[in-house]
């Protein structure tokens, strides 16, 4: 099998796994091409630069003791085969492993659940409008498969959705919230848009603060036992 394909990794975190220190490991390729994105280099399939996972597996292995998790993040970690593997060798290690993903591919992801401690879980819209987010038509079916086996396994988790009117508008984001509790989602979180690597120069300049307002966020915040605001 092929050494998984990395293009990146954040030596030290402590906001990517919740209480936690973390090894962030960036995961390269993604075949969704969501407007917002910030991570842009990491969606074709090879790096430029890549790690190689053998070489950042042995500082793993010098970094017992100092770090509690390894994050595997992205682009979109399941679309590599080896990604499971990998997790395995990270978790003999004795590190909790993390995964943020966006679900879109249900049937790598249902086998991996059973070796992750938490997910970080990416939410585009509403599932029926996810091709607006994408660009990948037929894209909500796979998210919304993936989310219910995350939900059926246990694991701790959020659900978390990047948020711009002009990505997800008021009523949408509504419908989403709406939604995801029926889903029975217990934890939510809204992060602001970033303009950061982002290629779309029209999520730069239109941002509105008023889109977030307390009416708005107050009745999603009701709907769920956890819920929580991130700024940009």
């Amino acid at each position: 099998m092929k050494e998984l394909q990395l293009g990146g990794l954040v030596p030290m975190s402590a906001t990517d796994y919740p209480g936690q220190l973390a090894a962030v490991l960036f995961c390269q390729g993604c075949p969704w091409r969501c407007h917002y994105c910030h991570n842009p280099h990491l969606q074709p399939p090879r790096a430029a630069h890549r790690l190689r996972w053998s070489n950042v597996l042995a500082w793993l292995e010098r970094r017992r003791g100092l770090l509690d998790a390894v994050v595997f993040s992205g682009g979109e970690p399941t679309a590599q085969r080896s990604l499971l593997a990998a997790v395995k060798d990270a978790r003999d290690l004795g590190f909790r492993i993390g995964l943020h993903t966006a679900g879109i591919y249900p049937a790598r992801l249902e086998p991996l659940l059973r070796s992750l401690d938490w997910v970080g879980f990416d939410v585009k819209s509403a599932f029926a409008c996810y091709h607006e987010v994408t660009q990948a038509r037929g894209s909500g079916q796979p998210a919304a498969r993936s989310l219910r086996a995350l939900l059926n396994s246990g694991l701790a988790y959020e659900v978390r959705t990047t948020v711009h009117p002009l990505v997800v508008p008021r009523e949408r984001l509504m419908a989403l919230a709406s939604e995801l509790a029926g889903l029975g989602v217990h934890r939510f979180v809204l992060q602001q848009f970033r303009d950061m690597g982002c290629a779309d120069a029209r999520l730069k300049t239109t941002f509105d603060p008023g889109y977030l307002d307390a009416a708005l966020l107050g009745s999603i915040a009701a709907m769920f036992e956890s819920f929580e605001l991130r700024g940009g």
